[in-house]
């Protein structure tokens, strides 16, 4: 049922270059960076040069900022920039807005059955998947 709502969501949206995936970079960005490629493909649960292609072109929209790693110069931390920072704002904002819009054509009781489930998918959002040496074999 999510993966239905994300074309309409994406579908309505007037950014059109900022695909789902580009989206879940900019987010995890904004809530842990910033990060090394290789954290961010971590976070994200894809590969290394998945998200190295990825990143390169978020630098060229103007919507990351790298700089050297403190601990390893020969490493970058990517981090959102100002640019990237509004357009992810601009577009949770957009996004609550079309969800509000929907839920109010709602009947009142299926409104108060979502109210309720909220607590359950704030969990689920913010569950992190343990380390790999921690999950069982």
């Amino acid at each position: 049922m999510i993966q239905q709502l994300l074309p309409l969501l994406r579908g309505l949206s007037r950014h059109r270059d900022l695909t789902p995936s580009r989206t879940a970079a900019l987010a995890a960005l904004a809530a842990h960076g910033p990060l090394r490629v290789g954290e961010l493909a971590a976070r994200m649960n894809i590969a290394l040069s998945t998200t190295s292609r990825m990143v390169d072109l978020l630098d060229n929209c103007g919507w990351i900022a790298r700089r050297p790693d403190p601990a390893d110069q020969r490493a970058s931390l990517i981090s959102l920039s100002d640019d990237g920072l509004a357009l992810l704002r601009t577009v949770r904002r957009e996004t609550t807005g079309l969800f509000s819009e929907r839920i109010a054509q709602l009947a009142p009781y299926r409104q108060q059955l979502l109210y309720e489930a909220l607590p359950a998918l704030e969990e689920l959002v913010a569950w992190e998947k343990p380390p790999a040496a921690a999950q069982p074999r």
